[in-house]
């Protein structure tokens, strides 16, 4: 007989390990904006295993949803009292599911903007974490510029409603603790940015002084954003797991999660009010995150960018069927030795050629079944931030980006919206409506798309990239993906 998911369906489950500690007597430390899958498969998992240290219960946290999308998140979190399952699956096909408890309560910002503000100026409240997207930061990648003219910050400076986003949200929870003689927290981000810390610090301290100067001055002095560095291979949940998951372990759960068992979190250990013992449970607190950060954005995220494009055109659809096609994993593994390798930190006691084995096994994990779809999404948001970066640094040392430069390609001929049989493809990105005709404009104008010097800087000045990225495009629409992949590699 099946369990429907809450506390009181604790007990009865025995099939699968639960929260060992006493919920009820947990308390919320940290305030997290943006409970998706990653949330529930990383961040959300190490503190549930902090939790059940015993001596540290006060570090629970609060998720915090902000945006129309996060009302599902809601609805599916708050009737099980905010448990989910989190089911780990193995490439030799070795499944583990478990009940994850440390998300005590869910706060849909719209719904109550002032239980969000109100939990943010608690003195329980120590850490606000962020998984909010590379998008969700607000700031142009090419020139760093905090955009002061989004209309939804412009209504949050107003001041004449409750503030809608979280800069609005974060900046207003401080300004209440200094008001009341309350110390800062700490804000902490966990997206896929290289200084993440550093970002954050940036765009909201860029929030703040558009509100005010002597409040911005304060945060700058007390509030701490460290940089960190996570990973864990997390698809959007299939429509099948739950079923899965009801049938091997009679849980009914409305939105489980699955991942890889593959986890790292690398954390600068800089706290503006105290943190949790989160080296105990597998955290690597460090004094410099940038070479961790560095190697995973550059090797790991950016690959997923090479993967994506040619494997789409390709005709793959999940991750592992392309990872196993032999011309894309040896796109991988050349551009990662050849191109990102060369760009990286020296980082002791690392080996980085075993890493990027270890990649490529990842990425060729079937029970995952990730999406090329994922990897293809908000690619304005990514490519600048991990793959730009790279030929960048190559150029600027005097060596060659040919391979990065065609994955830029590849990600041009994939923003026309058509494959190579004509067939209508869904450009799932922000910036669609400009690229999609700036893609098909790079037929008759071969560097239109490459021009937006808001995503790709000067790159469209610089003959190192065109001329590789010219001919792999031609090549593209020429040829095919699959002769072009196979001319780049030969």
């Amino acid at each position: 007989m099946s369990i429907r998911l809450d506390n009181n369906a604790l007990p009865s489950i025995t099939r699968t390990p639960t929260p060992d500690y006493d919920r009820t007597q947990a308390g919320v430390g940290f305030v997290h904006f943006g409970v998706g899958g990653f949330h529930r498969a990383h961040q959300a998992m190490y503190i549930d295993r902090v939790l059940a240290e015993h001596d540290s219960l006060s570090w629970g946290i609060c998720g915090v949803g902000i945006r129309p999308a996060d009302r599902a998140m809601r609805d599916a979190l708050v009737p099980q009292d905010c448990l989910y399952t989190l089911t780990l699956k193995s490439p030799d096909g070795a499944v583990d599911t478990s009940v994850i408890g440390s998300i005590l309560e869910y706060l849909y910002a719209p719904d109550d903007p002032e239980a969000v503000l109100t939990r943010l100026a608690d003195p329980d409240t120590h850490i606000v974490s962020l998984t909010i997207t590379e998008g969700g930061y607000n700031f142009s990648p090419a020139t760093g510029e905090f955009d002061a003219e989004n209309p939804d910050i412009v209504a949050d400076l107003r001041g004449d409603r409750p503030p809608a986003t979280v800069f609005g949200l974060v900046t207003e929870g401080l300004a209440r603790r200094r008001a009341q003689g309350i110390s800062s927290f700490t804000v902490m981000s966990c997206d896929n940015i290289a200084g993440n810390g550093h970002v954050a610090r940036s765009t909201f301290l860029a929030y703040a002084r558009l509100r005010a100067p002597d409040l911005a001055e304060w945060i700058d002095a007390h509030t701490a954003f460290p940089n960190s560095m996570v990973d864990r291979i997390t698809p959007v949940t299939p429509p099948g797991l739950a079923a899965e998951v009801e049938a091997r372990t009679g849980i009914i759960d409305n939105w489980p999660v699955v991942a890889e068992p593959f986890t790292q979190w690398v954390l600068e250990d800089s706290f503006a009010d105290g943190r949790p013992p989160l080296e105990r449970v597998g955290v690597q607190l460090v004094d410099d995150v940038t070479p961790y950060e560095l190697m995973k954005l550059r090797l790991l995220n950016a690959s997923h960018q090479a993967l994506c494009y040619f494997g789409y055109l390709l005709g793959y659809r999940f991750v592992h069927d392309a990872a196993a096609d032999p011309d894309l994993r040896e796109l991988l593994r050349r551009y990662m030795m050849t191109e990102a390798k060369p760009t990286l930190a020296p980082l002791p006691g690392v080996d980085v050629d075993a890493y990027i084995e270890t990649l490529l096994e990842r990425f060729g994990n079937p029970a995952i079944a990730d999406t090329i779809a994922r990897l293809c999404q908000d690619s304005s948001d990514r490519i600048p931030k991990w793959l730009v970066p790279v030929i960048r640094e190559r150029l600027d040392a005097g060596g060659r980006a040919d391979l990065a430069a065609a994955v830029v390609a590849s990600w041009t001929r994939y923003a026309e919206g058509v494959d190579e049989n004509g067939d209508p493809i869904t450009v799932d990105d922000p910036k669609a409506a400009e690229l999609v005709p700036l893609a098909r404009k790079s037929r008759t104008e071969p560097l239109a798309f490459v021009s937006d010097r808001s995503l790709f800087g000067d790159l469209a000045d610089r003959a190192g990239f065109t001329e590789p990225y010219t001919r792999a495009l031609e090549s593209l629409r020429s040829k095919g993906s699959r002769d072009t992949l196979r001319e780049l590699l030969s």
